[in-house]
């Protein structure tokens, strides 16, 4: 979990069974619905982030599709030797 020097409060509106469960699920891991809250956005942002940059990778991929075959193609005689 990040830490930062200054904290602000923020005000969210929950659907009244959204908050239910989000305190059931603070009490049971014994930490405050805060930290709850604040865990679950810093994991959505890490996943998010994690995503894009899967997606920048497939697009970079896509996009050397070619040089990655030449390349291969120039060392098909070395996996040969070896069979």
């Amino acid at each position: 979990m990040a830490s930062t020097a200054a904290a602000r409060k923020v005000i969210v509106e929950f659907p009244e069974e959204l908050l239910k469960q989000t305190e059931k699920a603070a009490a049971e891991l014994s930490t405050d619905r805060s930290k709850l809250i604040r865990s679950a956005v810093e994991a959505f942002l890490d996943n998010r982030e994690k995503v894009q940059f899967e997606a920048e990778l497939a697009e970079a991929y896509r996009a050397n599709d070619e040089l990655n075959r030449e390349i291969a193609a120039e060392f098909d005689h070395v996996q040969a030797e070896n069979y």
